[in-house]
């Protein structure tokens, strides 16, 4: 498979990026995405050219590091899974790929393909932990009784890996996906009910602090979820949202 890349090239933060085009032919369907970045790097540092600078970390659609935009899609034009899970055969011979980083203010560009998604981290920081007895009398977490229900859909928004595609789908750049899932898998769960007003207060305030734009509900960040995270988590924490400010 022979194929024609467009690639964003930043040299640091500071610096004026631009798409550089490269060709590259030897690329197997089999190949996952980074693989196929993995030849054009060994490519390029023989022929004494820097590398393109990509991020990646488990290569299991686990960490969500791998994130890329691909022809203008988070992760690509394959759904449910990350970048470092798609593969060459999703695309055809002779084909132009455009491959950038995510976009968002809050995400800035370190260097190539790399953008900083500190501000994810900050927005959970802010909030997303519960209290825990520590005096020597602990209360065994098994011996809370939770609805199977209330625990399915917890577990189904801690699955959040916090990639970032939600924001690059978003055209409001918003991370409110991200934020209402990392809200909810505590918020439904009675060990989360002790910080519950103050935590989504909090995240919600460190969240608008970071400069992500607001929701409005056109779903392309469920859509792009490598998770299938659900916008139903958006609706919890604006119910949530409004019981702490009315206290």
């Amino acid at each position: 498979m022979n194929l024609t890349l467009k690639i964003w090239r930043q040299k640091d933060a500071n610096a004026k990026g631009g798409i550089e085009t490269y060709q590259l032919g030897g690329v197997e369907a089999d190949m996952s995405f980074l693989e196929m970045l993995d030849v054009l790097n060994q490519d390029l540092i023989d022929k004494g050219e820097e590398p393109v600078v990509f991020d990646h970390d488990c290569r299991e659609g686990i960490c969500g590091t791998c994130s890329l935009q691909i022809n203008g899609e988070p992760h690509g034009p394959d759904r449910g899974i990350t970048t470092c899970q798609l593969h060459m055969r999703m695309f055809n011979d002779g084909d132009t790929i455009v491959i950038e980083p995510f976009r968002a203010k809050a995400f800035p560009v370190i260097k190539d393909l790399i953008v900083d998604r500190s501000s994810f981290e900050r927005i959970q920081q802010a909030g997303g932990y519960i209290s825990v007895n520590t005096s020597g009398n602990t209360q065994d977490a098994n011996a809370i009784l939770v609805p199977k229900d209330k625990a399915d859909t917890a577990f189904d928004a801690a699955t959040c890996i916090g990639c970032g595609a939600c924001v690059a789908a978003c055209k409001n750049a918003s991370a409110m996906l991200f934020t209402s899932a990392k809200i909810s898998q505590m918020a439904l769960l009675p060990q989360g009910e002790i910080e519950a007003d103050r935590r989504v207060l909090a995240m919600v305030e460190q969240m608008d602090k970071e400069g992500f734009g607001n929701c409005t509900n056109t779903g392309a960040c469920e859509i792009e979820c490598p998770k299938g995270i659900s916008l139903e988590n958006i609706a919890r924490m604006n119910r949530e949202y409004l019981r702490a400010s009315v206290k």
